[in-house]
């Protein structure tokens, strides 16, 4: 991996995205005296709605105003709001809306969409010299058809950063001698996390095993399928739509021991919806989390009776010792609901429009999200952005935008395949060992209330036989989800 260059991805690639280049733009079907109505729906809220409408507002006072197109754009809520609106409609259930001509979309979805025949083929519409401008991984992702055709079109990406309150850290590294090299590793912050357990516990002398966490991360699924590639292993391996799942042991005990057990032992924590909240409270010093989550890091810690600012660091996420060189690849796209001719065409207009650099970036200086066009995703051509439109880009988003630029030369992102139940294994990976570590914490906290040590409250939880146990349990799991 030393020599991976930008954007290299593993072999295997090359026959996939080869498929995905054998459209051809068609005929240009619009008729500017004639416009083509479009409707979108997304998740995004609050300033990422405001930068996306902007644009939208943008995209028909020029582009599509000179082609015949006209956007209107609707916030569904949540994620979840909108996956929930879009099989409404699939399924014609009584009161759902008309499927939108576009709509924001997890690979996992769109395969269930795709599989359902609602999908317009991309391919058909995008030339091989267009999507070679996109990120070769980026419409890797988008090619779920069963001939391997483009459904999802790449919009905005993102990747996991790791940000940590600089004025707390500080004053910890200089009492205890850790550095910022211990943080580049899992086993690293594992470490760390413990001395700041023990830093804190004895700074109330007079009141045992009341250390704090360091350290917590959003995405649990995300820790499992990274952390696996990193350690050479796709946990869900898919080929022509089937998946094998691949769960060794030894790699799972890694991630068991790293996560699991500093949980049990409370080095690190998950206490409010987002572990941005966790740093905001004082209960966390560090996470893991998405670079779209940046503009939620707080600049104060709330206590119950003060609150005092705090600076931030930035850094890329830990990494498992000794692994290669990826990350995690995120973020919904954005389908074309199968409709005719005119409609499609024009959608798809208006995403290449998106999708360009500098529609993209500064919709990127707003929402966190990676450029998806090849030619964006450096720090040069976001300054050039940033100065042409005079704007004012908060310092948090920048410098995760940056500081993922800047690594990105010895980096590769990945996600896996989609397949049938994908979203259904997912959960298991986001649920079943955090389910499990809610129930065991709270058992060795109470154990701790009744005077045992640490190590004797949590002796019980992490032995190989508690290991052995949760494996069990987890691959029946999974392999019950993928079964559906």
């Amino acid at each position: 991996m030393k020599n991976r260059k930008k954007w290299v991805i593993h072999a295997g690639m090359a026959a996939a995205f080869v498929v995905c280049l054998t459209g051809c733009a068609g005929k240009n079907p619009l008729d500017a005296k004639n416009p083509v109505s479009l409707t979108i729906w997304h998740y995004y809220n609050g300033s990422q709605q405001v930068a996306f409408d902007t644009l939208v507002e943008e995209f028909n006072s020029t582009v599509g105003r000179e082609k015949g197109i006209f956007v209107e754009s609707y916030s569904q809520g949540s994620v979840s709001d909108l996956e929930t609106a879009v099989r409404a409609s699939i399924s014609g259930k009584v009161g759902a809306d008309t499927m939108p001509n576009i709509f924001s979309s997890y690979a996992d979805t769109a395969y269930e969409v795709e599989q359902a025949g609602a999908l317009a083929n991309l391919s058909e519409y995008l030339d091989e010299k267009e999507l070679e401008k996109y990120v070769d991984s980026y419409i890797k992702e988008g090619c779920i058809a069963a001939d391997g055709t483009l459904r999802i079109f790449p919009t905005a990406k993102s990747t996991e950063i790791m940000m940590i309150n600089k004025t707390d850290w500080e004053t910890f590294a200089a009492e205890t001698g850790v550095s910022l090299e211990n943080l580049q590793t899992i086993e690293g912050v594992a470490d760390v996390a413990k001395v700041y357990y023990e830093w804190t516990d004895a700074a109330t002398p007079d009141v045992a095993g009341d250390g704090k966490a360091f350290y917590g991360r959003d995405a649990m699924a995300n820790y499992f399928i990274i952390g696996m590639r990193q350690m050479g292993v796709e946990i869900f391996q898919v080929e022509n739509g089937q998946v094998t799942l691949n769960t060794p042991k030894e790699k799972l005990h890694r991630l068991w021991e790293n996560y699991y057990i500093p949980m049990v032992k409370g080095y690190f924590g998950a206490y409010g919806s987002f572990r941005s909240d966790d740093v905001k409270t004082g209960d966390l010093l560090a996470y893991t989390g998405s670079t779209s989550s940046a503009m939620y890091f707080p600049n104060q810690v709330e206590l119950d009776a003060s609150s005092y600012p705090i600076e931030y660091m930035v850094m890329a996420a830990p990494m498992m010792e000794g692994g290669e060189s990826y990350a995690v690849q995120q973020g919904a796209g954005m389908v074309v609901s199968k409709s005719d001719e005119k409609h499609e065409y024009a959608a798809v207009e208006f995403l290449k429009w998106f999708t360009e650099a500098d529609n993209n970036l500064q919709f990127g200086c707003v929402s966190g999200y990676l450029p998806v066009l090849k030619e964006a995703n450096n720090v040069e051509r976001l300054d050039q952005v940033i100065e042409k439109n005079q704007l004012e880009v908060a310092s948090k988003t920048y410098d995760c935008l940056t500081t993922i630029f800047e690594k990105m030369d010895n980096m590769a992102l990945y996600t896996n395949k989609s397949f049938s139940n994908g979203s259904a294994a997912r959960k298991v990976l986001e649920y079943h060992l955090a389910d499990k570590i809610t129930e065991d914490r709270a058992a060795v906290t109470a154990a701790l209330a009744q005077g045992k040590s640490l190590e004797e409250a949590s002796a019980p939880y992490i032995t190989e036989e508690a290991f052995e146990e949760w494996y069990q349990s987890f691959c029946d799991a999974l392999n019950q989800a993928v079964a559906g």
